[in-house]
């Protein structure tokens, strides 16, 4: 089982990294990275500890960053662990060299949402994932309903339409991205 997913970004993908973040929020896994907040932590302590406690990484490369000395230290530390890796990689990247056997989710510049849910569809087919967590937009209650069937998310892909949900609390319809699982704004 796949519970906790340690996202390695180069500083300049926090961005990207925290879209990806909050979709595996959504689907109740745990994500760390070496850019959390820690306190009196130092960011070789947090690889460490997350990569350590991970039952999967997440390999974000973008043309910025895919030449980040950290990430590809990160590679190399998982590699030695017998970590499971799943690389998404912008089109045009090409692999570090300890995973360019693999076969990356690829996304062009500005278009995660894509490869964002083909990591959650991999994810899905390696795991149970039943629960999805949904911040209401309009009340902003916190609330947990099931996951949503992946031939229904399949369906709401190929219609380009929204996945519909109801807010427990104030009763609001909530439209879900069918990649990413968010609401939309």
């Amino acid at each position: 089982m796949i519970y906790t997913l340690y996202i390695s970004h180069s500083e300049e993908d926090e961005f990207l990294a925290g879209e990806i973040s909050q979709t595996l929020w959504a689907v109740n896994l745990e994500s760390l990275s070496s850019y959390n907040k820690g306190g009196y932590i130092t960011a070789g302590q947090k690889i460490h500890f997350g990569i350590n406690r991970c039952d999967c990484m997440v390999v974000l490369l973008t043309k910025k960053g895919a030449s980040s000395a950290q990430v590809n230290q990160e590679i190399g530390l998982a590699s030695g662990h017998n970590c499971l890796l799943i690389p998404l990689a912008e089109e045009g990247v090409e692999l570090p060299v300890l995973i360019r056997h693999m076969n990356p989710i690829r996304f062009s510049q500005g278009n995660i949402d894509d490869a964002i849910g083909k990591m959650v569809y991999t994810i899905r087919e390696l795991t149970k994932l039943e629960w999805l967590k949904i911040k209401c937009p309009h009340c902003r209650e916190e609330m947990t309903q099931y996951m949503t069937p992946q031939e229904q998310i399949d369906t709401a892909i190929l219609a380009n339409a929204d996945l519909e949900t109801m807010c427990s609390y104030c009763e609001s319809k909530i439209f879900l991205n069918p990649r990413t699982l968010k609401p939309e704004k």
